[in-house]
């Protein structure tokens, strides 16, 4: 087998692993993995901005907002204006999202970093130089991304038509 054939199943075991915890995720807690870490932020560092919140886990503002959309219609979290300056809308969790955070399984990227942490700084270097390498060369150095285990969009309720089933299989996904 060629080294490149070795490489791109080697992404596909990855995409794959994504999406079968993706689909874990959503079915046990109605959740996809960028709704669970704005959640999970938020319950650790309390009320914030959107804007906060964005840069805490890497996404834009302008997704970030999306997201929160979402997960306001759903009444897990909500929007308050601070009483001194109107201009500012902090976010917070709702009881709802308590018990939500508390059944919801682990994400992927936890396993994920407990194991990379415990190897070595060389090896460590290597595998974030490979990876950035590989970003690059599929021009994905600029993609919109958090430190998130997920496939797909980052809210797939937002980005698709309601009644458009989004590709999750591996043969449809690019």
């Amino acid at each position: 087998m060629n080294r490149h054939d070795e490489v791109l199943i080697a992404l596909r075991r990855i995409i794959r692993a994504t999406d079968l915890h993706s689909r874990h995720l959503n079915k046990t807690s109605g959740l996809t993995a960028p709704q669970l870490l704005i959640l999970q932020t938020l319950n650790q560092q309390g009320q914030m901005t959107i804007g906060t919140l964005a840069q805490q886990i890497s996404l834009s503002q302008a997704t970030v907002t999306t997201i929160i959309d979402r997960l306001e219609k759903r009444g897990l979290v909500h929007r308050e204006r601070d009483q001194q300056d109107r201009r500012r809308v902090y976010l917070q969790l709702d009881p709802q999202a308590q018990t939500l955070l508390e059944q919801a399984p682990t994400p992927l990227q936890d396993s994920f970093v407990r194991q990379f942490q415990e190897l070595a700084d060389w090896e460590q270097s290597m595998i974030l130089s490979a990876l950035e390498r590989v970003a690059t060369m599929m021009n994905a150095q600029e993609i919109d991304a958090a430190p998130v285990l997920d496939i797909g969009a980052m809210d797939r309720h937002d980005q698709a038509p309601e009644n458009q089933e989004l590709p999750t299989s591996p043969s449809t996904l690019p």
